[in-house]
């Protein structure tokens, strides 16, 4: 039972709330009111799972060493803990990609899609994570994927205006997990982090959610003006995100912020709430 515990930790579940970024193009095509399309998402969600996953488990084995130096992952990570031996490791990833591999039959152009998440994430584990700046970007561009997954899941096209509202707010979320590195563990954590202080990691923050609320607001306006009242809860949203990251030292892992706050749960569901119900009416 522990073994299973500390493989289901390895996988890093929580982490697969990240993967809901999938249903954009379903939710804001409207086609979330058709149950093929509907199921056909959540197919996909779950293959992104498994990728993201087996992306979780490369990194955490080639980062064992430094994780162990970590305060919190030393802990908290079944690798660098010694929950789970290295062997074990290689036999769940392994596991992993074999269903990523079977379902190429089932859903060939959602899998070419986590072809390219897992070879943008394999580059980064093993060097792209050491560049500065172009480690964020590709963070950022993981959830780009995500939602390029969706669109391409359900056959409508990706929206510009979807694509570079994801962008911008991806890049907003991995420029505070960097900050928040630094301010937990300074450049011990990773190496890239010597090449970044607060102030640059800030001006990257605050220029990226200005962006993501600008290029958010103009899709609104342009393309769902219905929805135009959902922007205040955009802008409340980033607001409780930086106070939670400020006040309570939560931006090294956005699923704990978002896990940790009642407040910024709630208005993520009322944003859902309020699009699901202007978008059918």
């Amino acid at each position: 039972m522990e073994k299973i515990k500390s493989c289901l930790l390895l996988m890093r579940p929580k982490q697969w709330i990240k993967n809901v970024f999938l249903f954009a193009p379903l939710v804001f095509s409207g086609q979330f009111l058709y149950v093929e399309s509907f199921i056909i998402a959540v197919c996909a969600f779950l293959l992104f799972c498994v990728a993201s996953s087996a992306t979780y488990i490369l990194n955490d084995y080639v980062d064992i060493e430094n994780d162990r130096k970590h305060p919190v992952k030393s802990k908290s990570r079944p690798l660098a803990s010694g929950d789970l031996s290295k062997t074990e490791a290689l036999c769940l990833i392994s596991t992993l990609y074999t269903i990523l591999i079977a379902s190429y039959f089932v859903m060939p152009d959602v899998i070419l899609v986590i072809l390219v998440y897992l070879g943008l994430n394999v580059a980064y584990t093993f060097h792209l994570k050491h560049q500065p700046v172009i480690d964020i970007f590709i963070i950022a561009f993981g959830f780009v994927l995500r939602v390029y997954a969706g669109s391409v899941a359900i056959l409508v096209p990706l929206s510009s205006w979807m694509f570079i509202t994801t962008l911008s707010l991806a890049l907003y979320l991995a420029a505070i997990k960097r900050k928040q590195e630094l301010m937990i563990s300074g450049t011990n954590a990773r190496s890239v982090l010597r090449y970044y202080n607060s102030e640059l990691v800030d001006k990257y923050a605050e220029m990226s959610a200005t962006c993501a609320l600008l290029f958010y607001s103009l899709f609104v306006i342009s393309d769902k003006p219905d929805l135009v009242l959902s922007i205040p809860f955009v802008i409340f949203g980033l607001y409780r995100y930086w106070f939670v990251v400020e006040s309570k030292g939560g931006g090294e892992s956005p699923t704990d912020a978002l896990f940790s706050d009642v407040q910024l749960q709630a208005v993520i569901l009322g944003w859902i709430v309020f699009c699901g119900y202007m978008l059918i009416y």
